[in-house]
């Protein structure tokens, strides 16, 4: 073998050994900080997962109080849907000013993109938590801390898809005189449709496990009954709520696949 190519093999194969070497070295560091023992951890799943079978089984109390936790589960699929609609709305609006192909001038194309990393880098846990100490703990401090980190990951999302799907249309109808909103609605939306459904559908489906959490913060809707059901140790109707509730993410992707087989 070429010595030089040797030499590049070595040198790899000294960098991979060190990155190895690190890794379980911040490992074994960790698990003495946090006093984790893998070994115990491993045992512990057996366990688990015979009290999952003898606690985890909705029993009569809990089927009775299914048509309550379908309430709260319809009730937090048309949050997150109607979250996510208005947000892509908003998001749209922005986008058109951040992009490359659309945004004139360079100033705004990097204020529209430090919000859009601001707002989409603040997970909607710590949008939820901030936003209690002004609303308190109700729907709008939800829809709210949803609503941003929502935003900013559809600003970011649609200015690559603007910037990547409509550049040579965009140029044609600059060549040709067409106005901004000419272009908007000529150019930009006709070839940024599918992928603005697919980042819209995506969201919803990542918004519905989200408002999951953010509910149990903010006391409303699933999570709320989630939070409730556990704390008082129910948790016949506790799993019941967790069923129902990856019966419904699942229920979701199958309706988003189907759209975007429609679409695309």
């Amino acid at each position: 073998m070429n010595p030089q190519i040797q030499n590049v093999f070595r040198k790899r194969k000294i960098t991979y050994t060190i990155v190895f070497v690190v890794i379980l070295g911040v490992y074994f560091f960790a698990s003495a900080i946090t006093q984790f023992h893998l070994q115990e951890g491993l045992a512990a799943f057996p366990k688990a997962f015979l009290w999952i079978g003898q606690n985890l089984i909705p029993d009569a109390l809990a089927i009775r109080r299914f048509p309550k936790i379908m309430d709260k589960l319809i009730e937090t699929a048309l949050l997150s849907v109607a979250v996510t609609v208005i947000a892509a709305v908003f998001a749209f609006a922005l986008s058109l000013f951040g992009s490359e192909s659309t945004g004139r001038s360079c100033i705004m194309k990097r204020i529209v993109r430090i919000i859009a990393a601001f707002f989409r880098n603040v997970p909607d846990v710590v949008w939820a938590m901030l936003l209690m100490f002004s609303f308190g703990q109700n729907i709008l401090t939800g829809f709210f801390a949803l609503f941003f980190t929502t935003f900013g990951m559809l600003t970011r999302a649609f200015i690559e898809t603007i910037d990547e799907a409509s550049s040579s249309c965009i140029e044609a109808l600059h060549a040709s005189g067409a106005n901004f909103i000419q272009t908007v609605f000529q150019g930009v939306i006709p070839s940024v449709i599918p992928g603005i459904v697919t980042w819209v559908l995506y969201m919803i489906e990542t918004n519905i496990r989200s408002s999951t959490l953010v509910g149990i913060l903010t006391a409303t809707g699933i999570g709320y009954l989630f939070d409730m059901y556990y704390k008082r140790l129910d948790f016949s109707s506790a799993s019941l709520v967790v069923l129902l509730i990856i019966a419904m993410v699942i229920a979701i992707e199958l309706i988003s696949n189907h759209v975007r087989k429609v679409i695309l």
